[in-house]
């Protein structure tokens, strides 16, 4: 049932992507919800959908709304900067077209401040309006975590935060819609607390990363040491692996960047940030030195790396491990091949690599195989028909251990995982 305070208010979404489109169909369900985005292809995919979203690239549609969320991406630069012209371009287009008396909400993940000191300015400026006075700002960070149907949004608890006691108020029983809020003291604890999520996981990953180099040097089974220490209580449960995707790549280099604007050089989030950054030229060492153990020429073999995208069973390539991976091998002058049932050729073709149509498709043999994400299609081949794709003694590099347990298949192979 809609409260009588957000009855017959109208929302708009600006951004739908993975984050913008599932909150567009969450409110949509209760109340009038817009959704604007620029690109026109996804509009009309949305309107034959038979969705309930009113779906439009007409930004004079905003002024119809009491509420405008802000979903679009905050990448970083080359130089691992805060890359924020998305925010500063959505908020010139909401000023521009901004009701009296709407609130403007940021999704987007930044560092703490970028709402009231970037976006407010903009909005003021081309509105034409003050904000406190004539409109106001709330901040509310997604938790969409792409393909995962255990955490979805009516699944989630939403951190909720406004400029004052009245628009969190408003805010709070907006999103109470369509999920669980958290009432967050105000919008730059909020915004701080959105970064750190995504920094926690990067630094246990990065820990379970040098742990994995350090056992593998020792002889010694990372997962067998992980299953023993796991027995303990209170032990945090992280493994090792590449890290990708729009997030944990991404999001310690905002609090960096805020850290180091105000006199403070942030140590152990870097180093977390270097060893996940250098583990993509890990894995692409453990193939070359698997093909030098293996006896075969290093310049001219050929490598398949099984699973382009950042993630398993999604079709996502953003910040993918698997550029440096081809980089890398490219230095040895190794031909790398490409194969992701869930991208199509060109998206494989922009890491370097050469797609393949099938894994059986080619005339010639590889001499090692990379299974980056761990695709579940992946999981349905038996190892020795992978293994049968290689020549002589078969080299394969498991990243995340999907055929560990296929030992006595893997006799005679080159096998490392971390």
């Amino acid at each position: 049932m809609v409260s009588e305070s957000v009855n017959g208010k109208v929302v708009c979404v600006v951004g739908l992507g993975y984050v913008g489109l599932p909150l567009a169909e969450a409110f949509a369900e209760h109340i009038h919800t817009i959704g604007f985005d620029i690109d026109q292809r996804k509009i009309e995919n949305l309107k034959n959908s038979g969705s309930k979203i009113t779906a439009t690239s007409d930004p004079q549609q905003i002024k119809n709304a009491d509420v405008v969320l802000i979903c679009v991406p905050t990448p970083v630069t080359k130089a691992k900067d805060p890359d924020l012209k998305p925010v500063v371009s959505a908020a010139t287009v909401i000023g521009q077209n901004l009701k009296p008396g709407a609130i403007v909400v940021l999704e987007s993940t930044v560092y703490p401040g970028v709402t009231e000191e970037i976006m407010v300015p903009v909005l003021e400026q081309e509105s034409g309006m003050q904000c406190g006075k004539e409109f106001f700002v709330g901040y509310s960070p997604e938790r969409i975590n792409p393909n995962d149907d255990e955490h979805t949004i009516d699944k989630i608890t939403k951190i909720v935060s406004g400029m004052d006691t009245r628009t969190t108020d408003t805010l709070c029983e907006l999103y109470s819609l369509v999920t669980t809020v958290y009432r967050a003291p105000n919008i730059k604890t909020a915004e701080a607390a959105k970064v750190i999520e995504n920094i926690q996981r990067d630094l246990n990953i990065a820990l379970m990363n040098e742990l994995s180099i350090i056992f593998s040097r020792l002889g010694i089974n990372t997962k067998d040491v992980l299953d023993a220490a796991g027995t303990k209580w209170n032990f945090h449960h992280y493994r090792p692996g590449l890290v990708g995707g729009h997030c944990i790549p991404v999001d310690p280099y905002y609090l960096v960047y805020k850290a180091e604007e105000i006199g403070y050089h942030p140590q152990v989030i870097l180093a977390g940030r270097a060893i996940n950054d250098s583990m993509p030229k890990h894995v692409a060492e453990l193939a070359i030195k698997g093909l030098n153990e293996a006896g075969k020429v290093i310049k001219g073999s050929k490598v398949l790396i099984m699973g382009v995208t950042y993630k398993e069973n999604v079709p996502d390539t953003r910040e993918s491990p698997v550029e440096e991976m081809v980089k890398e091998l490219n230095e040895f002058h190794i031909d790398v091949y490409g194969y992701d049932p869930l991208l199509n050729h060109e998206a494989i073709n922009r890491f370097g690599a050469k797609a393949i149509e099938r894994l059986d498709g080619t005339d010639f043999k590889m001499d090692a195989i990379v299974v980056n994400a761990p695709h579940n299609v992946f999981k349905k081949l038996a190892i020795k028909d992978i293994l049968s794709l290689c020549n002589g003694k078969p080299v394969l590099v498991d990243v995340a251990g999907m055929f560990r347990d296929c030992g006595d298949v893997r006799e005679g192979c080159y096998y490392r995982t971390l």
